[in-house]
C-alpha cells in the first residue's frame, strides 16, 4: 500500500494520508506527491480538496527526520534545506489555494502535519484532536507556517505554546487558530461523502457543534502576565518568580527544550504580529531551519529524541536565561542567495 492516496472522487480532490503504522509522519516524497496533485487540481472540474488520514492515532505527527539525521550526521545538510525548502513551497500553496480545503485533523497533528492541515479554509477537528508544535524539543522552531499562527493566536499564548510545545484539544485549537470547526468523528464519514458528492461546503457547517470546554482562555491571563517578557530571558525569570502551578509546568517544558531555539521563536513570534502573508512567516522560518543541523542544536535533538531516546539532550546553551542575543541574532540574518525563491510559484 502506498504511503498516500491522491484522487478524484466526485466533486473532491482527495489525499488520505495512509502512514497509519507511523502515525503517517510525512515523508519527501508524500511531500512532493501532495504539491502534484494540488497543482494539477487547480484547473480540474472539481469543488474542493479534501484531506483525511487512516487510523485513529493521528492525523499527521510530524516530518519523517530519519533520513535527515543520518545525512546531517554525515555532513550534508542539504537534504535538509532541500526537504524544507519543498515542504514549504507545499505550505504556501495550501494556504493561498483557490479553492477550499478541508481537513479531518484526529488524534496527534504535530510540526508538519499541521503545515498540510492547518493551511485550509475549513480545519475540522474531532474529540480525539491533540494539536501541538513541538519543534523547540528538537531543537527547531515551530516552522512550517505555524509560527504566523502563533503570531497571530490571542495575547502572548504564541509564546506561550511556540516555546511550551504544550499539545493542545480541539476546543484550544479552535481558540488558538489552528482549526475552525469541533464535529464529532463518528460524523465525519457521512460529512466527508456529501462533500465529495456535493462539494457543499454547508455540510460541514450542518454538522459542527460546540467542542468540549478547553483550558486555554481561562489561563490566558497568567499566560500574558509570563510570557510578554522582552525575551527568553525575561519569560524565564518572571516564571520563577512565580510559585503557581502554571509556573511550574511551564518551567518544567522550558527547563527541557532547547534554549537558542526557544529564544529564536520569540523573535520570530514577536516579528511576525505584523506580517501580511504566510511566505514571510515562511522565510522567517527557513532562515532558521538552513543553519540548524550545521549551527543550531537540531542533530542533538533527534538523537535525544528519536535515535538514543535518553531525552536528554546535551545542548549548547546552560538554560533559558544563558542565550545571548547576538546568537539569536545570526540564527535569523536574511540568507540572501540561499533565501526561499518564490518565482516558481503560481
Amino acid at each position: 500500500m502506498s504511503d498516500i492516496w491522491c484522487r478524484i472522487d466526485g466533486r473532491a480532490g482527495r489525499i488520505t494520508l495512509q502512514r497509519a503504522k507511523a502515525l503517517n509522519a510525512l515523508t519527501y516524497d508524500m511531500v512532493l506527491e501532495i504539491e502534484r496533485n494540488i497543482d494539477s487540481w487547480r484547473g480540474a472540474d472539481i469543488d474542493l480538496v479534501l484531506i483525511d488520514a487512516e487510523g485513529d492515532r493521528a492525523f499527521c505527527a510530524g516530518g519523517d527526520i530519519s533520513e535527515m539525521y543520518a545525512t546531517g550526521t554525515a555532513g550534508n545538510f542539504e537534504y535538509g534545506r532541500k526537504f524544507w525548502r519543498d515542504e514549504y513551497r507545499l505550505n504556501a500553496k495550501l494556504f493561498e489555494y483557490p479553492k477550499p480545503v478541508v481537513s479531518f485533523l484526529q488524534g496527534f497533528t504535530m510540526g508538519g502535519g499541521v503545515g498540510v492541515g492547518c493551511h485550509g479554509s475549513h480545519r475540522i477537528v474531532g474529540e480525539t484532536a491533540q494539536i501541538a508544535m513541538p519543534e523547540c524539543g528538537i531543537g527547531l522552531v515551530p516552522d512550517v507556517g505555524g509560527s504566523l499562527m502563533l503570531a497571530l493566536a490571542p495575547g502572548h499564548l504564541g509564546e506561550y505554546l511556540g516555546i511550551t510545545s504544550m499539545r493542545i484539544g480541539p476546543a484550544d485549537a479552535i481558540y488558538a487558530g489552528f482549526a475552525d470547526h469541533f464535529i464529532v468523528e463518528e460524523k465525519w464519514p457521512d460529512v466527508i461523502r456529501a462533500l465529495s458528492e456535493t462539494g457543499d461546503l454547508s455540510a460541514v457547517e450542518a454538522a459542527a457543534t460546540q467542542a468540549p470546554e478547553g483550558k486555554l482562555e481561562q489561563i490566558q491571563p497568567q499566560v500574558d502576565q509570563h510570557f510578554r517578557g522582552e525575551d527568553l530571558g525575561d519569560i524565564f525569570r518572571s516564571l520563577c518568580a512565580d510559585e503557581s502551578a502554571f509556573s511550574a509546568n511551564a518551567l518544567k517544558a522550558l527547563n527541557h527544550n532547547a534554549p537558542l531555539a526557544m529564544a529564536c521563536t520569540i523573535q520570530i513570534v514577536r516579528r511576525l504580529r505584523s506580517a501580511v502573508s504566510l511566505r514571510q512567516a515562511l522565510d522567517m522560518e527557513f532562515r532558521y531551519t538552513f543553519r540548524a543541523m550545521e549551527q543550531g542544536d537540531f542533530i542533538e535533538g533527534i538523537r535525544a529524541a528519536i535515535i538514543d531516546r535518553d531525552k536528554s539532550p546535551n545542548w549548547a546553551h546552560g538554560g533559558p536565561d544563558q542565550v545571548p542575543g547576538i546568537d539569536v541574532m545570526k540564527m535569523l540574518l536574511p540568507l540572501k542567495e540561499d533565501a526561499l525563491n518564490w518565482e516558481t510559484m503560481p
